[in-house]
C-alpha cells in the first residue's frame, strides 16, 4: 500500500515526515514556504497516521519500507529528507539504508539514542475521548484537558479529529495500534547505521530531546552532522519559531 501525501511545487524532491500522533497537515505552512523556494515538497502521512493506511505492524523498519515504496512509486531520487521526532528516526534509518537516494538529511529535535516511553498522559487522554458523547471539538478539548494541560499540545492532537459521518467525530490515527506499539517510538538507531553525507540536526533551546550528551552519538552515526539550536522553541520548533527553523534549513540545503 502507498502512503498518502500532499505534493507542493516543482523542483528537487523535498520529503517531510511528521512526528508521533501528527500528520502531514502539521507541516503544510512550512511545506508551502519550501515549495516557493524551488522544491517539490512531499508532505507524507506515515502509516497509522493521517490519511495513510492502518496496519497492526508498526516499527521503524516498516516505516522505512513504506517510504522506500513511496519514493519508488513517485520516481524520487536525490531527495532532501526532513523528519521531526518519530519522523526524524524514520529519516535517519532511511538515509542509512538508502544513502544513494538522499542528498541531504535534516533531523528535527530527536537523537539516534533510546528514549523511554513518555506519551502515557497523551495516549490516555485520547483514549478517554468517547465519541458517543462528544459532539464538538470544544467538548473533545474539555476531556483532553484533564490529561494534557498544554493548550498547544492539545491543539496539535485535536487536528486528528474529523467528521466520520454527519454528527459523529473520530480520530484519523490508528490509536489502538499506536498505544500497543508506543515502545517502538523510542527505539534507538541500530549501532551499525551510518550516513556520511551532509546532515543537519536542529534542536529547540527549550527542548530536552537533544542534549550535550547526544552530540557524540550523533557524530558516530552522522560524521558530517551539524547541530544547530533554534531559539525560543521547544519540541515543536518548526511551529514555535517558524522563521528561525526555515532560515536554518534553507541555509543548509542551499550551501
Amino acid at each position: 500500500m502507498l502512503l498518502h501525501s500532499n505534493i507542493l511545487g516543482e523542483g528537487q524532491p523535498f520529503v517531510i515526515l511528521h512526528g508521533f500522533l501528527g500528520m502531514n497537515d502539521n507541516w503544510k505552512t512550512m511545506g508551502l514556504k519550501f515549495s516557493e523556494t524551488g522544491f517539490q515538497v512531499h508532505l507524507v502521512d506515515q502509516r497509522n497516521h493521517g490519511h495513510s493506511f492502518h496496519s497492526n505492524e508498526f516499527n521503524y523498519d516498516v516505516l522505512v519500507k513504506d517510504l522506500k515504496t513511496y519514493c519508488d512509486a513517485h520516481s524520487l531520487n536525490n531527495i532532501i529528507l526532513l523528519g521531526h521526532s518519530m519522523g526524524g528516526k524514520t529519516a535517519m534509518l532511511f538515509a542509512a539504508k538508502y544513502p544513494e537516494m538522499v542528498s541531504k538529511l535534516i533531523v528535527a529535535d530527536i537523537s539516534p539514542r533510546f528514549y523511554p516511553i513518555h506519551h502515557d498522559g497523551i495516549l490516555n487522554g485520547l483514549s478517554a475521548l468517547n465519541f458517543d458523547d462528544i459532539k464538538s471539538r470544544g467538548e473533545a478539548d474539555d476531556v483532553l484537558s484533564k490529561y494534557v494541560s498544554d493548550l498547544g499540545t492539545r491543539q496539535f492532537l485535536l487536528k486528528n479529529l474529523y467528521w466520520i459521518e454527519k454528527g459523529r467525530l473520530a480520530l484519523r490515527m490508528n490509536l489502538e495500534v499506536l498505544k500497543n506499539e508506543v515502545g517502538e517510538i523510542g527505539e534507538p538507531l541500530p549501532s551499525q547505521a551510518l550516513f556520511e553525507k551532509d546532515t543537519l540536526f536542529l534542536r529547540g533551546d527549550r527542548s530536552e530531546y537533544i542534549g550535550i550528551e547526544d552530540e557524540d552519538i550523533i557524530k558516530n552515526h552522522f560524521p558530517k552532522a551539524e547541530i544547530i539550536t533554534i531559539p525560543n522553541a521547544g519540541h515543536w520548533l518548526h511551529a514555535e519559531n517558524p522563521d528561525g527553523f526555515f532560515d536554518a534549513v534553507i541555509q543548509f540545503v542551499e550551501q
